[in-house]
């Protein structure tokens, strides 16, 4: 029996999404959750890099091709088709999926974790915790995606036939400790799993991992044939006590098994590496010229950089061209970054068999010449570059932009497709607590923008609502507005290290029952405003500074958003 027919029962019927739902003001009112909750008009976003600015060169593209908290990409090709997921940590939806028909051109068709079913991330659960690296690979008529949920099931993965979804409930992999698996079909018929984990016997130093190969039965997830092995200790030379191996992928090429792998930690001492090897029974040797990638050995100080580099995966094109994806971060004032680890990408040129990516000491490019691929996708939602970005709620289901901070049964958040609204039901949960607000997100995908929304004035005087910038539980930012009875109030909460302190705030009445809430970045400042309906902007507090939403502040491995939230006191 083929893995496909074996396989086949565990991509679910359709199913809508369980994160959205629709229904009329009228029946909200009936249910009497209209008066603990807000209505949103609109959100937008625009992006303003100077870097962007710059004029795209004639048959070039723009690095990243996914700007914003979309790290360790992981591709598949399918014919003339492009397809590429992401890690999503705590966020929910999970694993955000990509299409592409040029390699340029990216736009999410979905995610490939959207039901309780699949798994839930309950309270307690660190924003960078949950889902890491993934790996998206097609295989006798089914994608497949393997991954880990860290504090959760551990290492498990996916199938679906359409990977726009929906994806199947997760087959458990317990016999894969460790994260960031890879699966790989050999052309004999058998099934390896390669992921990172402790070495056999003690540890040496901190940071010492190894890569571990198995091979798998795909029906029961269990490990067989006692293949069960370390193929890589350590790194390329163990002697010099390279840090956290990981993130390998697995390919076969002119009898070549080629193994890849990031090597140095995710900041900014990240590379990227490659082994080979004639037999998954036979030693895997390292590249003499590796790193194949990386940034740690150029002058920090330089304009405009571009950081971090690493955790990359290989496609081939159907003209018989390589590239590689990987993660990249393009800092602000040296090494802080609000943006989180982004998804970049450059050609694969091979050298006595060997791939290549960089040669030493030479920067990642803004602007790189397009692959030779002659369908494209035009009309794709910009995912780089300067672009504006706005929803009218005018669709029955939420854009896959928007994502929740962990799980809950609470359905909270729905459309009126009958006024192009979108009504958030407060909860009594704040956005530092550690467990799921009523706060809908985006991805900040620049350094410098806007971004406001226009929500109708909270009737109820237990309700806060507004605009919220969330790096974490411990770290955000929330303009809000509530009404005291005879005015309203519109005021500015800091979170820094979980503690809740308001920094700003205004009183104001009004005729109108809208305003519009907004915020600015720009120079690693933040300024926050509100606009009284047919009134001039008014600035509430001007030159906050954003390194608190940065990682180096912040710490994890996620990057900032921009999104809608509404609380109960």
């Amino acid at each position: 029996m083929s893995v496909l027919a074996r396989l086949l029962f565990l991509v679910p019927v359709l199913v809508s999404c369980s994160f959205v739902s629709t229904q009329t003001q009228t029946g909200l009112a009936q249910t009497g959750v209209a008066q603990t909750s807000v209505v949103f008009d609109w959100f937008q976003y625009e992006g303003r890099d100077a870097v962007f600015f710059e004029e795209l060169q004639e048959n070039h593209y723009r690095n990243p091709v996914i700007a914003g908290f979309h790290p360790d990409p992981s591709i598949v090709r399918v014919r003339d088709d492009y397809y590429l997921v992401n890690s999503s940590f705590a966020y929910f939806p999970g694993l955000p999926v990509f299409h592409s028909k040029d390699l340029v051109s990216w736009e999410q068709i979905g995610h490939a974790l959207t039901r309780r079913s699949q798994l839930s991330f309950e309270n307690g659960q660190g924003i960078s915790r949950g889902i890491f690296a993934p790996t998206i690979r097609f295989h006798d008529g089914l994608f497949y995606i393997i991954t880990t949920d860290v504090d959760g099931i551990g290492n498990f993965y996916i199938t679906a036939k359409n990977p726009a979804g929906p994806w199947s409930d997760p087959v458990l992999l317990p016999e894969i400790n460790g994260i960031d698996p890879d699966l790989f079909f050999d052309d004999d018929g058998r099934v390896y799993v390669t992921h990172n984990g402790e070495p056999e016997g003690p540890a040496l130093y901190s940071g010492h991992r190894a890569i571990w190969l198995k091979e798998i039965d795909l029906l029961s997830g269990k490990v067989i044939n006692g293949f069960d092995k370390v193929i890589v200790n350590g790194g390329v030379d163990l002697e010099k006590q390279p840090i956290w191996v990981e993130g390998p992928h697995l390919y076969k090429l002119n009898g070549w098994y080629y193994l890849l792998c990031a090597e140095g930690g995710t900041e900014d001492q990240h590379s990227q590496v490659i082994f080979r090897s004639r037999s998954l029974n036979a030693a895997f040797v390292p590249y003499e010229k590796n790193p194949i990638l990386t940034q740690r050995d150029l002058d920090p100080g330089r304009p405009n950089p571009i950081t971090s580099t690493g955790h990359a995966d290989f496609v081939q094109t159907a003209e018989g061209d390589w590239w590689a994806v990987f993660l990249g971060v393009r800092p602000y004032d040296r090494d802080f970054h609000n943006t989180g680890r982004e998804t970049f990408m450059l050609p694969v040129s091979w050298q006595d068999e060997w791939p290549h990516i960089l040669d030493p000491q030479t920067p990642v490019p803004w602007q790189a010449r397009r692959p030779d691929i002659e369908s494209g996708m035009s009309d794709a939602p910009p995912q780089t570059g300067n672009f504006s970005w706005r929803d009218d709620f005018a669709q029955p289901q939420l854009k896959p932009d928007w994502l929740m901070v962990r799980t809950s049964d609470v359905q909270w958040n729905e459309i009126d497709t009958d006024s192009n609204s979108l009504r958030l039901t407060a909860l009594p949960t704040g956005l530092q607590e550690k467990t799921q607000p009523a706060y809908l997100g985006r991805v900040q995908q620049h350094l410098e923008f806007g971004a406001s929304t226009r929500l109708q004035l909270p009737v109820n005087q237990h309700v806060m609502a507004g605009l919220v910038i969330f790096q974490s539980s411990d770290f955000n930012y929330f303009l809000g507005v509530r009404n005291t009875g005879e005015s309203y109030t519109v005021s500015l909460e800091e979170t820094r290290d979980g503690e809740l302190r308001m920094i700003a705030s205004a009183e104001f009445t009004t005729s109108e029952n809208h305003i519009v809430l907004g915020l600015n970045q720009q120079d690693a400042k933040l300024d926050f405003y509100y606009d009284l309906v047919g009134a001039k902007p008014i600035e509430l507090i001007s030159g906050l500074d954003a390194k608190l939403l940065s990682t180096q502040v912040a710490g994890g491995f996620v990057g900032a958003t921009i999104g809608m939230h509404a609380r109960a006191e």
